[in-house]
């Protein structure tokens, strides 16, 4: 657990940014090793009772879609049917392009990540793609990632109904413009400074004059995220349900 405040931890704080972005979403997609987007998208299960379409990875109640695993989620990626989905990567660059196989590029990777997956399709099909990454730093936000996993954006005429929309860190929020293949700021979380921010990212992106402070997590927020939201997570993520989370209030 890491505790940004007396009153919420920081994964309670990504877990409801991210609640925010999927308030109108169809579908939502959670694949693998994702616990603060899988805690996010069922705190929109309950806000929204249920009303939308959700496969949490691993899981039995939240995946039931699925029968055979990732194989099935990459069919309904194929078909249009994700709207919303998490990406993240060893690296990420200002264009988006996500790096899952290692440091110094593949064969002589001197680093190994855990592998593309179905990201080079997903990043294609998946309607809007949020890239979230805790830890922000130089190693993770790079100039140019050294193998492209997965693009960000894709030249004209390639048919590409979906793509990047926003990426969510440890210290901000940024939106991404898929025309113009660039982040902007959009928030700084508390205790943070768009400084830090321009220390900690390397590669370029938009900063207006302006920057606000993400919006701490709500009582209504938290009181899903530590009710619903982690007893239900513990099916897959029982550490992070254990750790995570502050305790209910009483």
């Amino acid at each position: 657990m890491t505790t940004t405040s007396s009153n919420y931890t920081q994964q309670e704080l990504l877990a409801a940014v991210l609640a925010r972005m999927c308030q109108d979403a169809k579908s939502i997609g959670v694949g693998n090793t994702s616990p603060i987007p899988a805690a996010a998208a069922l705190t929109v299960y309950a806000q929204r009772n249920g009303n939308f379409t959700l496969s949490i990875l691993g899981s039995f109640k939240f995946n039931k879609l699925f029968t055979g695993g990732i194989r099935e989620q990459y069919d309904f990626s194929a078909k249009g049917r994700v709207d919303i989905q998490f990406f993240s990567g060893g690296q990420i660059d200002g264009q988006g392009n996500i790096n899952l196989v290692g440091v110094d590029g593949y064969p002589q990777t001197r680093v190994r990540f855990a592998g593309s997956f179905g990201s080079a399709l997903q990043y294609y099909t998946g309607l809007r793609t949020i890239l979230f990454r805790e830890e922000h730093s130089p190693r993770v936000f790079v100039p140019r990632v050294d193998f492209i996993s997965a693009p960000g954006v894709s030249p004209e005429g390639v048919f590409r109904p979906g793509g990047p929309v926003a990426l969510v860190t440890g210290l901000c929020v940024f939106s991404f413009d898929r025309q113009r293949a660039r982040f902007t700021l959009e928030s700084v979380h508390p205790g943070h400074t768009v400084d830090e921010v321009k220390a900690q990212t390397g590669f370029d992106f938009d900063c207006p004059s302006d920057v606000p402070t993400t919006q701490e997590p709500t009582a209504d927020e938290l009181a899903l995220l530590r009710g619903f939201a982690r007893r239900e997570v513990a099916e897959v993520y029982p550490n992070f349900a254990a750790n995570a989370f502050m305790a209910e209030a009483a």
